[in-house]
């Protein structure tokens, strides 16, 4: 066949695409089991964040919390994974693990699964709630930890799949999400979260549920008041349960 005709190219650019597609096709599906553990491990790395820090001692070394680390040190850190619904009652049958908030938050409230994890690290109990909600240009996401009065951030983690660079996407700096630290999320009997303020000039004070926002982000910071306060309202009745049953503090 001439090569420059037509039908050469022709034909010769369809068979690029077929062997380019099958290529594709291939690393994809070689390589989904490597990313779906990647995604698995660094989800518990974010968990376990929230209330160790950075960093882990093991065998009397400081060691950076690596996904690896955190993959390793899940289950002896997280001593119970509840699933509930919005009435705060456990749900049978759902692992609180692969409940994907991206989805779960579409639904209607009274058909949401609703994660919950209870650790227990250095002697304090915590209970981690996964949090999800939108930014500027896309969602945001995270998770905060309570100490064992359900009342108190012993610490957050913020992530997000399209903030700006040097503005939104700060949510994510250590220097922001250590404001968070030891704020309250109730106001008297209501939970309100923690509302990212713009001009906040109340300095380290932990008891008027504010702290101070990003310069140039207004609008993801007031993604993430929002995200804070729908979120964790919704386990109020679960909290409820456990103080009334005395078991908020073992």
């Amino acid at each position: 066949m001439d090569r420059n005709s037509n039908a050469y190219t022709f034909i010769f650019s369809i068979a690029m695409v077929l062997v380019v597609a099958v290529v594709l096709s291939f690393l994809a599906t070689s390589l989904k089991p490597m990313q779906s553990k990647n995604v698995k491990q660094e989800k518990m790395q974010n968990i376990l964040n929230t209330f160790v820090g950075d960093s882990l001692e093991v065998d009397g070394k400081k060691m950076e919390l690596t996904r690896v680390l955190a993959s390793e040190k899940f289950d002896e850190y997280i001593k119970n994974q509840y699933t509930l619904n919005y009435k705060g009652e456990t749900v049978e049958g759902v692992e609180a693990f692969n409940i994907n908030l991206a989805t779960e938050i579409k639904k209607p409230v009274d058909e949401q699964n609703f994660p919950l994890y209870e650790a227990q690290y250095n002697g304090q109990s915590y209970f981690v709630i996964p949090l999800r909600g939108s930014g500027l240009w896309d969602a945001i996401w995270g998770y905060v930890a309570l100490k064992q009065d359900l009342n108190t951030i012993e610490g957050v983690i913020f992530d997000h799949k399209g903030e700006t660079a040097g503005l939104g996407a700060e949510i994510t700096t250590d220097w922001f999400q250590e404001r968070f630290k030891n704020e309250k999320i109730y106001d008297g009997n209501k939970i309100v979260g923690v509302e990212v303020k713009k001009g906040y000039s109340g300095g380290t004070d932990k008891s008027d549920h504010q702290v101070n926002a990003i310069s140039g982000a207004t609008i993801t910071g007031d993604g993430v008041t929002n995200m804070m306060k729908e979120r964790l309202s919704k386990y109020k009745p679960f909290f409820e349960k456990l103080k009334n049953s005395k078991l908020a503090i073992r």
